[in-house]
């Protein structure tokens, strides 16, 4: 089963940028389209991003332009490259593959963007 760490987090103030990562461990990973979602205090999750295998990408609108997703397979890692954030993004990430009910949630990364 594959195993998923995430990192890169931080606080930074509004138009700053951070570079997240997903780890994985485990066999398989790059056979899967990968997702980054995030949470909010008191919200639920919320998709940000998508990357396929074949590296084709999909974003929420309110990330566009500023968000950018990746994969090195050969690493066995996504990344998220957020710039000019804003303090609504602010939440824990969390890497997660595309498959149905995924229950192995890591323990996420904190972004914290103060205006």
């Amino acid at each position: 089963q594959v195993q998923f760490v995430e990192s890169g987090g931080g606080s930074v103030q509004a138009g700053g940028s951070l570079r997240l990562s997903c780890a994985a461990s485990g066999s398989g990973f790059a056979i899967y389209s990968m997702t980054w979602y995030r949470q909010a205090p008191g919200n639920g999750r919320e998709l940000v991003a998508t990357i396929t295998r074949d590296t084709k990408t999909n974003y929420a609108d309110s990330v566009k332009g500023r968000f950018t997703i990746s994969r090195d397979n050969a690493k066995n890692t996504i990344y998220l490259q957020m710039n000019s954030l804003k303090p609504e993004d602010t939440g824990v990430y969390y890497c997660a593959p595309v498959v149905p009910n995924f229950r192995s949630w890591g323990q996420g990364t904190q972004v914290t963007v103060s205006s």
